[in-house]
């Protein structure tokens, strides 16, 4: 393994460096020179062991065409074209590991459908918010306050910088108050009159004016047990007014300590032991909180029938279409009404048919960066008011500080502090602004980040809510179907007489919520490019065009530092023994 003695024996040690004897005579001049030699000759000898080392490495490499460039015999012609195909070689290799590099880079995690099904026990049933257009007790149309008050606040926009209508009682104004944040309320503007009056709280002026619950919600019946709504109906509090929920998670497993939580009663429920990441725990039972079923079917779902009365109808507030607004969500999630929705409309039959669309993750991607993954862990992205981290609830979230810094307060619905003022009237028009506000600046800043000269660019990113989904998700999709639910024809048919004369203008709905089948197909977020492929692909493109592999790496060094090393050590072996021959 070491070098061949034999090359430097043949050479005279003349080669090696400049032994000049002449001037002997003086010996003062040659004692001179033989100091000054071996600095002059150190430079010579690494040059020389260097090239030894050189012709050696490229007539025995064993990478493809670098032989032809070390045979001394080789036409000056073949080298250069050996010498030019390993460079075109080096560069479409380059070009290649480069292009694989920002693959895995930029897009390293993919979204593919599962290899097993999963049953729908292992997931919640979904929660279930439920909205009725009416909001308020309305004893005729003819004497309706809100409307007859209404028209007199539009009206008064150019009169007066102040509304004081006649004749009206303390709580009629601040129902009336009230009713502006829930109504329709695309006819109010910036500059619309002032109301007089003290701060409300909106909440408990909507609990006053709620139609009675049991008349509204008639009877359930859940995993084919009937029972009072109320034993499965929890008051919520939305953009929408107060609603009814069923399996959403308490207040205080949704919401940080410090955070205003509208609570209704007190709840005889235990603790959650399920989480979105982790799902169910172990150790909990077929019945458990928040509720499960078994099977598909609507045996197996919530059944519902929801009534309403045609003289408590407010066309005024909530426009000409009536009945109830139906939310599907995660048990985690705070609902919001008024985006998404089922429309269960008075007097019709309405099966909603459940599919749930839940993504999950690897584990080999949690050490990935977010910006990288495109989804946030639980524990990545803490939220101000929200102890469960889901797009929507940051989504909430960023909406209500925002709102809150444009108009020095919040909707009353939105999550805030106990410190934060709720916006009054003259607010409304400020913070449906500032929602179509937040709107476009997210547009702009999403489209800056993705535009080819995002990186020049270094205007500051305003109201970065930086929302990204999360890593383990659950959105439930529905199928909806619909039938005529003619209550007097069938009361006619029966005979009964009675049931009309309890409850005159009665209109009746039903309501099935199920989930469609008993298993379902998850999709999966896992690895597109790791550092095992990213390694497979650059030592097979090294392999398809140099033959190149970590032996040959390993040759480069092993020649290039160990056998160089061996080199110059003979090589100043021999320069000493010239040098002691220059001095005899």
């Amino acid at each position: 393994m070491f070098v061949r003695t034999k090359d430097f024996e043949t050479k005279s040690p003349a080669t090696l460096f400049e032994c000049d004897m002449e001037g002997s005579d003086s010996g003062v001049n040659t004692r001179k020179k033989i100091k000054k030699t071996p600095k002059r000759a150190t430079g010579k000898v690494i040059c020389q062991s260097f090239m030894i080392t050189y012709k050696d490495y490229f007539q025995h490499s064993s990478l493809h065409g670098v032989q032809y460039l070390g045979e001394e015999k080789r036409a000056t012609k073949d080298r250069i074209f050996w010498l030019c195909a390993f460079v075109l070689s080096i560069c479409c290799c380059a070009t290649l590991i480069m292009s694989t590099y920002n693959k895995w880079n930029e897009t390293p995690v993919i979204v593919s459908f599962a290899e097993r099904s999963t049953p729908v026990w292992s997931i919640p049933f979904p929660a279930v918010t439920i909205c009725s257009e009416t909001k308020r007790v309305l004893q005729s149309q003819s004497n309706n306050t809100f409307a007859n008050l209404f028209s007199q606040y539009t009206a008064e926009k150019h009169n007066s910088h102040v509304f004081q209508p006649p004749n009206v009682t303390s709580k009629e104004l601040e129902e009336f108050r009230t009713m502006l944040h829930v109504c329709n309320t695309h006819s109010i503007q910036q500059d619309m009159p002032l109301i007089p009056g003290d701060e409300l709280d909106y909440a408990k002026v909507l609990e006053s004016m709620l139609p009675p619950f049991n008349r509204y919600f008639f009877y359930c019946r859940w995993l084919s047990r009937f029972n009072e709504c109320d034993k499965y109906l929890r008051p919520t509090l939305t953009e929408e007014g107060i609603c009814y929920t069923f399996n959403g998670l308490r207040p205080t497993d949704i919401y940080r300590k410090g955070t205003y939580q509208y609570h209704q009663s007190a709840e005889n429920v235990s603790e959650s032991k399920w989480s979105l990441d982790k799902g169910y725990d172990a150790s909990c039972d077929v019945e458990t909180y928040p509720a499960r079923v078994l099977s598909a079917g609507a045996r197996s779902g919530i059944f519902m029938t929801l009534q309403s009365f045609e003289q408590e109808v407010d066309y005024a507030c909530r426009g000409p279409v009536q009945g109830f607004k139906v939310l599907l969500h995660a048990p985690d999630d705070v609902p919001q009404v008024s985006k998404q929705f089922v429309r269960i409309p008075m007097g019709r039959e309405v099966l909603v048919a459940v599919k749930p669309s839940m993504i999950t993750m690897s584990e080999g991607i949690a050490e990935y960066d977010p910006q990288r993954r495109q989804c946030y862990l639980g524990h990545e992205r803490p939220l101000r008011f929200f102890k469960v981290y889901s797009e929507s609830n940051c989504e909430l979230e960023c909406l209500s500080n925002f709102t809150m810094a444009k108009c020095g307060c919040v909707k009353f619905s939105m999550p805030r502090s106990l410190d934060m003022p709720v916006c009054s009237e003259n607010k409304i028009h400020c913070y449906h602004m500032a929602e179509r506000e937040l709107l476009v600046r997210e547009f702009h800043r999403v489209r800056r980040l993705n535009s080819k000269d995002a990186s020049t660019d270094t205007r500051p990113l305003e109201t970065a809510c930086n929302c990204m989904p999360a890593c383990t998700s659950l959105v439930y999709n529905a199928e909806t179907s619909q039938a005529n639910f003619d209550l007097h024809e069938m009361l006619a048919a029966e005979g009964d007489t009675e049931f009309l004369r309890d409850y005159p203008g009665s209109q009746m709905s039903r309501l099935s919520i199920f989930f469609k089948q008993n298993q379902f197909i998850t999709s999966r977020r896992s690895e597109l490019y790791g550092v095992t492929e990213f390694l497979a692909n650059c030592g097979g493109i090294f392999g398809l065009f140099m033959g190149f592999s970590i032996l040959s790496l390993v040759e480069v060094v092993y020649h290039f530092t160990l056998r160089f090393a061996v080199n110059l050590k003979q090589m100043y072996k021999v320069d000493s023994k010239a040098t002691a021959e220059c001095k005899i």
